[in-house]
C-alpha cells in the first residue's frame, strides 16, 4: 500500500521551497486533468481524466436501413486500440424520433438523448459500462408534463439536474417555446417560457422578443444564461425544398438571443440577431466575458459580450465565406484557449477555421472540405483531435450522391486537418449520424455548485 501523502510529509525532511514547487505542479496537473474534455461541454460537468476513449453518436434511423430505428452508436477512439476508429456497440431506441442532440448529467453517469419530432427523451446509463451504454428510461410524456413545450433540443448539465431547451410548442407547433428542467432522477421540475412581445416578462429589448429557442449555455461566474433561436416543429419537419420555396414558412425563423439571470431563471435582455443564431459557445478564459454564435440563414459570426460598463451587447463580427446565398453554418467549436473557432458549413460541406484571439475581429485562417455535407463538430480539450458528422435533419439532408453519412476523425496541428479515420454510416447500415459526445472509463470529480436560488 502506498504511504499517504500527509504521512510522508510528516516523516520527510521538510523543505518549504520543494513543497511549494511540488504543490504547484500538483495543482497544475490536476487542473489539466479535470479540464480534459470536449470544449463545448457544460462547466458543471464531471470531466474526463485524460483523453477521450469513446465517441457516442446519436444517430437518426432510416427506413429500410438496418433496424430502421434511431440509435446510440459507440466508437472506440483510444490511441493504440485494436478497434480504434471502429464501432464497438450500438443500442437502438423505439422507432424514428428525429434524433438530434443530447447531454450528460453533471455526474456523467447518464446520457440524455432527445427526439425533435416525437418529443421523447431517452436516458442511457454510460457509467456501468462506458463501451456499451444501456437504455434505462424513456420520457414519453414530455409535452403533457412540461405544460406544452415540444421539440426538446438536447440536455445541458446543471448541478443535480438537466436543462432542456426546446424548439416548439404543442398548441400551434410554431416557434414559441420554453426551457425545461428535469432532475437527474428523470422527474420534471419546471418550465420557463421564452419572452414574447405579448408576454415580455419585463425584458429589455421586448420589441424584438419572438419567443423562439434553440441552444442554452451558462457562464456561471457572471450568472449569465444565454439562449439562441431556430424554428418551430412545422418548419423543421418539412421537406427542405418545400420549406425554402414557401415564403410564409421562411418568415418563421428565430432572429433573437436572450440573456437571462441564470440563478433566478429570469430573462433580462433580448438581442436582435437576424438569421437564426444556432449554437452558443462561451469563451473559457477567466476574464473572457463573451460567446460566439453563427447565423444559419445569414452566414455571419456574432459576438455576445460584456462591454466596458458590464452591459451585455450583441454584434455581427465576421462573414462566414463570400459564397452567394450563404453556406448554412450549423455548428461551431471554440478551442480551450479561446484562440480558434471551427465553423461547420452544411451548404458546401466545409469546415472553416477562424482566428478569434481578438473576438471583435475574427479572421479566417483555413478551410477544409470534410464531405458533400457536414453538420456537427466536436473538439478535444487539447485541440489535437476533431470529429465530424453529417446529418442535419432527416428531411433537410442532401439527396442522391450528396447524401453522405459519416463520422470522420481528424488530427489538428494548428495549421491543417489531417484524416485519422472514416466510418461510413450508410455502408454500416446505421443511419444518419448527428450529435457526438465523448466517453471514457476514467471520470474525474463532480464539479457541482449551486444550480438555482429557487
Amino acid at each position: 500500500m502506498k504511504t499517504p501523502l500527509i504521512n510522508r510529509l510528516h516523516t520527510a525532511t521538510f523543505s518549504p521551497a520543494i513543497f511549494c514547487a511540488a504543490l504547484v505542479c500538483t495543482l497544475v496537473f490536476s487542473a489539466n486533468v479535470l479540464r480534459a474534455d470536449e470544449t463545448c461541454s457544460s462547466p458543471y460537468l464531471a470531466r474526463i481524466d485524460g483523453q477521450e476513449e469513446f465517441v457516442y453518436v446519436w444517430t437518426l434511423g432510416v427506413e429500410g436501413m438496418g433496424d430502421g430505428s434511431d440509435k446510440l452508436v459507440t466508437v472506440d477512439v483510444k490511441p493504440g486500440s485494436s478497434s480504434y476508429g471502429k464501432v464497438v456497440s450500438s443500442s437502438s431506441v423505439d422507432g424514428r424520433n428525429e434524433a438530434h442532440h443530447g447531454g450528460f448529467t453533471d455526474d456523467r453517469r447518464q446520457l440524455w438523448l432527445a427526439g425533435l419530432e416525437s418529443s421523447r427523451v431517452f436516458i442511457f446509463d454510460v457509467h456501468t459500462d462506458p463501451a456499451k451504454p444501456k437504455l434505462t428510461k424513456t420520457i414519453d410524456n414530455f409535452a403533457e408534463t412540461t405544460g406544452g413545450a415540444v421539440g426538446p433540443h438536447g440536455a445541458y448539465a446543471l448541478p443535480g439536474r438537466v436543462l432542456i431547451p426546446c424548439l416548439s410548442n404543442a398548441k400551434d407547433k410554431g416557434g414559441k417555446t420554453a426551457l425545461v428542467e428535469y432532475g437527474n432522477d428523470g422527474n420534471y421540475i419546471t418550465t420557463h417560457w421564452l419572452p414574447t412581445k405579448e408576454n415580455a416578462r419585463g425584458v429589455s429589448g421586448a420589441e424584438f422578443a419572438d419567443g423562439y429557442g434553440y441552444d442554452a449555455r451558462v457562464l456561471p461566474r457572471k450568472n449569465a444564461l444565454l439562449t439562441s433561436s431556430f424554428t418551430g416543429w412545422k418548419n423543421y419537419t418539412m421537406d427542405f425544398g418545400k420549406l425554402t420555396a414557401d415564403p410564409e414558412a421562411m418568415k418563421h425563423f428565430g432572429n433573437t438571443m436572450v440573456m437571462w439571470d441564470f440563478h433566478a431563471r429570469q430573462p433580462k435582455k433580448v438581442f436582435q440577431v437576424l438569421g437564426a443564431p444556432l449554437e452558443i459557445r462561451w469563451a473559457w478564459g477567466d476574464k473572457h466575458n463573451y460567446a460566439f454564435t453563427a447565423t444559419a440563414l445569414g452566414s455571419k459570426l456574432w459576438l455576445v459580450y460584456a462591454d466596458d460598463r458590464g452591459e451585455w451587447q450583441a454584434k455581427e463580427v465576421a462573414p462566414i465565406s463570400d459564397v452567394k446565398g450563404g453556406v448554412l453554418p450549423v455548428d461551431i467549436s471554440i478551442s480551450s484557449d479561446d484562440k480558434t473557432l471551427f465553423v461547420d458549413c452544411f451548404g458546401d460541406g466545409k469546415c472553416r477555421v477562424f482566428d478569434v484571439s481578438d473576438p471583435q475581429k475574427p479572421k479566417q485562417i483555413y478551410e477544409k472540405q470534410i464531405g458533400k455535407q457536414v453538420n456537427m463538430v466536436s473538439q478535444s480539450w487539447d485541440g489535437k483531435r476533431l470529429y465530424f458528422t453529417t446529418s442535419l435533419l432527416a428531411r433537410w439532408d442532401k439527396q442522391g450522391a450528396d447524401n453522405e453519412q459519416f463520422l470522420r476523425g481528424y488530427a489538428w496541428d494548428g495549421k491543417e486537418l489531417k484524416p485519422a479515420f472514416d466510418l461510413d454510416f450508410t455502408a454500416l447500415k446505421l443511419g444518419r449520424p448527428h450529435h457526438m459526445l465523448f466517453g471514457s472509463t476514467k471520470i474525474g470529480a463532480n464539479r457541482t455548485t449551486v444550480a438555482s436560488i429557487h
